[in-house]
């Protein structure tokens, strides 16, 4: 470094010239040991010193790196742990869900069931008690018939369409009329038959044997019976002749 320029330097002796170079450096130095950071006047700065401060923001960095992965995997862990609670929540909400649903539905199945079994033993009370007012309105209500030849009529008709022998209303009243005229005591005194001892008898003049033999249950047996005279002499006409409908004379 040159040395500045003074006044009347030149003129100075070389000790004098000696002696104020040496000041200036002295100064230098003092003015280089004073911009030293945290350092003193005293203090001396050497080469060991200046490697401790790249060493130290290697610690802090190294760290600053493990406190890092370490607040990650526990926010994994974390994560994880929720995931799995969230999960588990889940499966009992579903599990809690079927089971109610089964509860309910063997309820309701329960209910079915009772329910059923007693509309069954309603209705069965209920048959019960038909067929009681019908019987007791059968009775109660018994149909009958005029004492007269229509209601004879009407009443064999009646027995005849349950035991299955045809016949008509007009067919059956033609012939108890050329028979006998509508009298249930009228009996026939002069042909074949009286004179063979089995008279003709009743309303459409029944013998005694074919009486009894096509005699109909449920009837009178006794052969002037208005009833059971024209309901027997049907049944024979229908088994000779395929009905009274059929019949037109002498039978």
């Amino acid at each position: 470094m040159p040395l500045p320029s003074i006044p009347g330097y030149n003129r100075l002796t070389k000790t004098h010239k000696y002696s104020a170079a040496g000041i200036a450096a002295a100064g230098a130095a003092a003015i280089a040991i004073a911009v030293v950071p945290g350092g003193d006047a005293g203090a001396k700065t050497t080469a060991q010193d200046l490697p401790n401060k790249p060493v130290a923001l290697t610690s802090q960095k190294a760290d600053s790196q493990a406190h890092h992965e370490a607040l990650v995997k526990q926010s994994a862990l974390a994560a994880e742990q929720a995931k799995e609670e969230a999960a588990a929540k889940k499966k009992a909400a579903e599990e809690a869900a079927e089971k109610k649903a089964a509860e309910e539905a063997a309820a309701k199945k329960a209910a079915e069931v009772k329910a059923a079994k007693e509309r069954a033993v309603q209705q069965a009370a209920n048959r019960s008690t038909a067929r009681i007012e019908t019987v007791a309105a059968a009775k109660d209500t018994k149909k009958t018939y005029p004492n007269n030849l229509d209601g004879w009529i009407r009443e064999s008709l009646d027995i005849m369409k349950q035991k299955g022998i045809p016949g008509s209303y007009n067919g059956i009243y033609r012939n108890i009329i050329r028979e006998s005229g509508g009298n249930p005591r009228a009996i026939n005194l002069w042909d074949i038959n009286a004179r063979n001892g089995v008279p003709s008898k009743g309303l459409l003049q029944v013998i005694a044997p074919t009486f009894k033999q096509y005699h109909v249950e449920g009837t009178s047996w006794d052969l002037y019976d208005p009833v059971a005279n024209i309901t027997a002499a049907c049944n024979y006409a229908a088994a000779r002749y395929g009905s009274m409908d059929n019949v037109n004379g002498p039978y």
